[in-house]
């Protein structure tokens, strides 16, 4: 009997869906049997392109900047009105700021935005949707939230302390949900990629100079590609993830073990 990982009857709101890791996310999603709604900020002609791709009996999408808390609840209601129910949350969006910025020379207004966008915005999207998930979520058809950190979470980044801060955070929210709502049958872990072929990281990764510094320390000698880091937030959204919570899933080509 074939392996499958199978999402038939799920629904899943995926942040940040419209390009690179999240648009990875949401077609095999899709091709899992899952019913997938998006949010995507600016690249509407992306977004639009990829629910046509999906079909949009299984795909939505909408615009919504999520910077703070206070977009996340519309988020959610948006999706369970589209679908009718919400069964996994990917919290995929956020920004890493390019430049190297010592700490003494780092801004207020660049530290709070790095917050607001990476850490408080996962506060709101999981409040609000544990909330839901909490009304229909049993033992025999348990509800997932995945939340992507980063290999800067956990080892820190030089003149990056706002997202690595941020990424760190991320991880240690992901262990106090996993044992606060196992009792509710929601299962919470997180993806930990490292450097990812994206438009985010490409300027860097197209700078010689930088991309040596990138690859020295990655094991695998190469950046990850969006859709070696969405198969394992579908892995972890599947039954036979079934005895996995709490877990920091480590994508990053074994950068994490050179420091």
């Amino acid at each position: 009997m074939p392996v499958t990982l199978s999402l038939e009857g799920k629904v899943a709101l995926i942040t940040g869906g419209s390009r690179g890791i999240g648009a990875a996310a949401v077609r095999m999603f899709v091709e899992a049997g899952a019913r997938v709604f998006f949010n995507y900020e600016k690249a509407k002609s992306a977004a639009e392109k990829l629910v046509r791709e999906c079909g949009d009996e299984n795909c939505a999408a909408m615009a919504c900047n999520l910077e703070g808390t206070n977009t996340a609840q519309g988020l959610v209601a948006a999706t369970i009105q589209r679908f009718g129910k919400l069964d996994i949350l990917v919290v995929n969006h956020g920004i890493w700021p390019a430049d190297d910025v010592p700490i003494d020379k780092m801004s207020v207004d660049q530290w709070r935005r790095t917050l607001a966008i990476n850490l408080d915005s996962v506060f709101g999207l999981v409040t609000h949707s544990v909330a839901e998930m909490k009304k229909h979520a049993n033992v025999k058809s348990p509800c997932h939230v995945v939340l992507i950190s980063s290999t800067s979470g956990q080892r820190g980044e030089a003149f990056h302390a706002d997202y690595s801060s941020t990424k760190g955070a991320v991880i240690s929210l992901t262990k106090s949900l996993a044992s606060e709502l196992a009792r509710n049958h929601i299962y919470v872990n997180s993806v930990a990629p490292g450097w990812v072929d994206t438009d985010m990281s490409r300027p860097a990764l197209d700078d010689p100079a930088i991309a040596k510094e990138v690859l020295r320390p990655i094991p695998l000698g190469r950046p990850g590609t969006p859709e070696e880091i969405a198969a394992p937030i579908l892995f972890l959204c599947t039954p036979h993830a079934g005895f996995i919570t709490g877990e920091i899933f480590n994508v990053n080509g074994g950068a994490v073990l050179v420091g």
